[in-house]
């Protein structure tokens, strides 16, 4: 049974264009996140999903400079864009990361691939209750439910954000979450803006020398011993791209 991590990354972002090809310790923020998900047990192989826009072949030429295998697609119906590449890769399931969680903890995408596997559901995520840091999410989804989602969902925001019909589906798909012990929702560890990108050198500045894959842990601890870097990027809306997009939510054209 075939588990590929599918990261999701494009060079294009209102708030803080080109970042996941932003230096980060040394190395872009996007080799981060793949050496990341590639030093997970449970993962067969990793593959960058990108778009085919122009603006986008730095993401391929790295990709192509460190052995990464890449698929270039739909770039606003990134359902499309993972069913697409699933369908040539012909994986059972699919481990959906995004490109702008640097910090991404290994063990968390552990821990989701193994419940998921362990419970037979057809998407598992530790986002259906968030109490991990924003930052640190996980979703896997076998690849019939991918496919039924790719032929039934028509919202826009359902298409762009690739998981939003399964999740809302309960009556269609069995849904299996992974909920941290602890309340860490407040925590923002994603890239999305320059404030993130202030917290992030510094959590790598302090973390970085000291642990190739620092986790959630070494984090934690980090803030609680300097919780002044917790103000650096505090008060930013969680998920602020999945709620603008239900805001413009409209039905998409795509045909069965």
């Amino acid at each position: 049974m075939s588990v590929l991590a599918f990261i999701q990354a494009r060079v294009g972002s209102t708030r803080l264009p080109g970042k996941v090809l932003l230096d980060l310790h040394g190395k872009p923020v996007l080799e981060r996140v793949i050496e990341r998900v590639q030093s997970a047990k449970g993962i067969d192989g990793v593959i960058v999903v990108t778009t085919l826009e122009s603006k986008d072949i730095p993401v391929v030429r790295l990709c192509a400079e460190r052995g990464i295998r890449v698929f270039c697609g739909s770039e606003n119906d990134v359902l499309d864009r993972f069913y697409q590449a699933a369908k040539i890769l012909g994986p059972d399931h699919v481990v959906r990361i995004t490109a702008d969680c640097p910090v991404m903890d290994p063990r968390v995408i552990e821990k989701v691939v193994g419940q998921h596997l362990a419970s037979g559901a057809d998407y598992t995520s530790n986002t259906l209750v968030e109490r991990y840091p924003d930052g640190e999410d996980v979703e896997i989804v076998g690849f019939g439910a991918l496919e039924r989602a790719w032929k039934e969902a028509r919202l826009n925001s359902e298409r762009e954000h690739v998981t939003p019909y399964i999740r809302n589906h309960p009556d269609l798909f069995t849904l299996s979450s992974v909920v941290s012990e602890e309340d860490h929702s407040s925590c923002r560890w994603t890239l999305d803006t320059a404030r993130d990108y202030e917290f992030l050198q510094r959590i790598y500045g302090e973390l970085g020398n000291q642990e190739e894959f620092f986790g959630m842990d070494s984090i934690l601890d980090l803030l609680d011993r300097k919780p002044e870097l917790r103000g650096l990027n505090s008060g930013i809306e969680r998920n602020e791209g999945f709620a603008k997009s239900l805001r413009e939510d409209s039905l998409s054209g795509k045909a069965d």
